[in-house]
Formats: structure tokens, sequence, C-alpha cells
């Protein structure tokens, strides 16, 4: 195995990482309905969409501005998440306090 299709396999393995990952975000959104777990279902689904372009694309170097741009999506994501979840919670207790 040379190193083009290791690249290859290591990809689609972080792909399906990615994704079984939002499977379980979503999971946890269905039984919690918390909105913090749904932006980390779209972002960890974004990344493997990333890793499966950057798989069927392995001529592109993954240093394009593409792959880059679906990542910062994601990651935008996670902080649009995160700082959901803190505004919320300081305006719940705020209310039952």
């Amino acid at each position: 195995m040379n190193a083009n299709e290791l690249h290859l396999v290591l990809r689609g393995a972080l792909a399906l990482a990615s994704w079984v990952a939002g499977l379980f975000f979503l999971r946890f959104w269905r039984l919690t309905h918390d909105r913090l777990f749904i932006f980390f279902c779209a972002a960890f689904w974004l990344l493997a969409v990333n890793w499966l372009s950057l798989a069927a694309n392995h001529w592109v170097p993954e240093t394009r501005h593409q792959a880059f741009l679906v990542r910062l999506l994601a990651f935008v994501l996670i902080i649009i998440g995160v700082i959901d979840k803190n505004r919320r919670s300081k305006t719940d207790s705020g209310a039952n306090g």
C-alpha cells in the first residue's frame, strides 16, 4: 500500500468517524431537544463531507481554500452552538432566580 492509498483509507475512516459522531449528537438532540446538540451534529456532518470530498478528489491538495472553508463553517457552527447555549442558560437562570 503506497502513501496515496493510505491517505484515501484514512480520509474515509475520518469521514465515517465524523458521521457517527454526528449521529450520536442527533440522538442526544432527539432525547433532550437541546439546540447545542443539533449544532454539533451539523458541524460533524460538515466535517464528514469535507473528508469525503478530499478522499474523492485525492488529486486536489488538502491545503486548498475550499477545504478550509468547509472546516471553518463547521467550527463556526460549534462556536455558535456554545454561545447560544451560554446565552440561554444565563437568561433561564435570571428568570428563575
